[in-house]
């Protein structure tokens, strides 16, 4: 790998790891556990549309790794990554389809993917089936978050690559 890449690489998932700490201390907009803006998922849909697949792979499992780090708390990193790696699937096979300026849908249906990995995960764990009552509600606030960090990775990478040609020289 170059060290330019890994450099950029390095870059993100430290600006997604900002975020994330950020967000940690946002008090919840709703009484839902798990129910997050998402802010570090700018990044991943970022990464995965300017650098690849495999580099945005590589940034959200090392800022959910690290997350759950610098949080304390190892009992989440089961919902993120089940959620994480639903979610940049999502985005990774929307990559193929959609134009520079239909990145929004990567956020927004990503969103919905994460929720259901996390709901799927938090099943799985509890063994409590009922959880899933709760999934109409964690999609429709994930279509919102979603179309707010879609809309956020679009504008970085349709006008911000002025930018990212000086930053990442």
């Amino acid at each position: 790998m170059r060290i330019k890449k890994l450099s950029r690489m390095g870059l993100l998932t430290a600006i997604a790891l900002i975020l994330f700490t950020v967000e940690a201390q946002i008090p919840p907009l709703v009484p839902i556990p798990g129910v997050k803006i998402g802010l570090s998922n700018i990044v991943t849909v970022f990464a995965v549309f300017s650098l690849g697949a495999g580099e945005g792979c590589a940034i959200l499992f090392c800022r959910i790794f690290l997350g759950a780090v610098f949080a304390g708390n190892f009992a989440t990193i089961f919902y993120s990554a089940a959620g994480g790696l639903l979610s940049i699937l999502t985005a990774i096979g929307l990559k193929k389809i959609l134009t520079a300026k239909q990145i929004w849908v990567a956020g927004c249906l990503g969103a919905v993917a994460h929720s259901l990995g996390q709901m799927a995960a938090a099943i799985w764990i509890s063994g409590t089936p009922s959880l899933a009552i709760y999934l109409p509600v964690m999609c429709a606030i994930g279509l919102v978050t979603g179309l707010f960090t879609g809309l956020c990775a679009q504008f970085l990478v349709n006008r911000g690559e002025k930018l990212w040609k000086t930053i990442f020289k």
